[in-house]
């Protein structure tokens, strides 16, 4: 099938320029000739405002597009505290254990310029051998983690294994993509950090939250609920933004020989025939699709395509590959590698690469079926675009009614807010699981 047949609506969304300012006066020489030695001889607007607010000792939560620059906001305050306080430690809170160890590759060329008897960081989760915890505990500034790890190993052993150390000379925590604690899940994670609070309390420290979110409706109530504590917003965003192509693409009717409507065809098909396409034309994608078994059809459909029609056969099959849960650590990093590298031509996925994790130059992504919510609509088609070429992005609609909604009024999409993200950490059963699962620990 011609996917260009299929296409029932384009939007496109220009360009953006930055908006550039000095570093701020109170950046040290350190982190000013660090940066001006990697190219970087001013800041997003956004970057350095999070600085300012950082030092006059504000909890912030930074809600500017995907690619702006989010990392870089939240880490040069805390560089700035470390490089002057040597015992200082931050915690850095990441929702999944490959968001954690892509933000730790970030970090790496701020430790080799300072050298670790100045900065030293880890990431500590339950792929960590044994002795790296012990080192991590003992001398890492920063720690790159997860709630899961805050909540079974930091607050249980909060007084053993120099985790009380830690906590005395907390001074920040950091949290990504905040916008994924939410329902359930994020209600669970804030009566964490009510246990987190205390502990805190109990070391006599104090540590200002530097969080960061998706674009939610209600960054500031969700970020309260979760951490206990008064916040800011900055929401100026002063990174640029290439021009986005947005496509959304109807699969066709089947038609019986009664002439009778019996449906449409398979997103996922559809999706098998536009991946050649892309493959073929030197395109580097994602496509985003809603379950574990969906990323294996795909994947197979488009494999045999590119095998029996493919003008080069077998030898573009190996250019794109899955990526999901069930794939062991080592398994997925080497996906990773091999999509920054440019090995690959594209991914398959579920939305585990929907959060900020860096995999090389995107400039299409296609979305199979529409994930649910604006708020992951924007986070996955943001993963295109990054290197700064025009993008193309592919909404492929389902036989669902909210797909359907979205094809005969497109505008519902793109000119509405996100939605809010809410959480009820005083529901009685949460706090009653949560209350049972910190004894247990406390007692094993």
């Amino acid at each position: 099938m011609n996917i260009d047949d299929l296409i029932i609506y384009n939007k496109t969304i220009l360009k953006r320029e930055a908006k550039n300012v000095d570093f701020p006066s109170t950046l040290s020489v350190e982190l000013c000739g660090y940066l001006s030695k990697n190219g970087i001889t001013k800041l997003y607007c956004h970057q350095a405002e999070m600085f300012e607010k950082a030092m006059e000792g504000h909890n912030i939560v930074i809600t500017t597009s995907t690619a702006s620059g989010k990392t870089l906001s939240f880490l040069l305050p805390v560089l700035q505290e470390i490089l002057s306080n040597p015992l200082a430690r931050a915690i850095f809170i990441y929702p999944t254990k490959a968001l954690a160890s892509d933000q730790y590759r970030a970090i790496m060329p701020y430790l080799e310029y300072f050298g670790e008897n100045r900065i030293s960081a880890g990431v500590y989760d339950g792929d960590t051998p044994v002795n790296e915890r012990s080192r991590i505990r003992k001398s890492a500034n920063i720690i790159l983690t997860n709630p899961e790890m805050i909540n079974a190993a930091f607050l249980p052993n909060h007084s053993k294994f120099g985790f009380d150390f830690i906590f005395s000379n907390l001074k920040y925590v950091v949290i990504d993509e905040l916008h994924t604690y939410r329902g359930a899940f994020g209600s669970h994670v804030a009566n964490v950090f009510r246990r987190l609070g205390r502990v805190c309390r109990y070391y006599n420290s104090s540590p200002q939250y530097l969080c960061s979110s998706a674009t939610i409706a209600n960054p500031v109530e969700l970020v309260e609920d979760i951490c206990g504590q008064k916040f800011i917003q900055i929401d100026k965003d002063g990174s640029p933004a290439v021009k986005r192509k947005y496509v959304l693409v109807q699969p066709p009717k089947i038609m019986g020989a009664d002439k009778k409507y019996y449906g449409q065809v398979q997103t996922t098909s559809v999706a098998a025939d536009l991946i050649p396409d892309l493959v073929e034309n030197d395109n580097s994608f994602i496509a985003f699709t809603k379950s574990r078994k969906n990323v294996e059809v795909v994947l197979k459909e488009s494999r045999d395509k590119l095998e029996s029609e493919s003008f080069f056969g077998a030898s573009l099959t190996d250019k794109i590959s899955g990526y999901r849960g069930g794939y062991t650590p080592l398994e997925r990093k080497e996906i990773e590698n091999k999509m920054i590298t440019g090995v690959l031509r594209g991914i398959i996925s579920t939305n585990a690469l929907e959060l900020g994790i860096d995999i090389g130059k995107i400039d299409t992504t296609v979305l199979v079926g529409y994930p649910g919510t604006r708020a992951s609509f924007w986070q996955q088609t943001g993963r295109a675009g990054r290197s700064g070429k025009e993008c193309t992005n592919y909404l492929i609609l389902d036989n669902l009614p909210f797909d359907q909604y979205i094809g005969i009024n497109p505008d519902w999409l793109f000119k509405n807010g996100s939605e809010n993200a809410v959480i009820d950490k005083n529901n009685l059963l949460i706090e009653c699981s949560a209350s049972k699962y910190s004894f247990m620990k406390l007692h094993s």
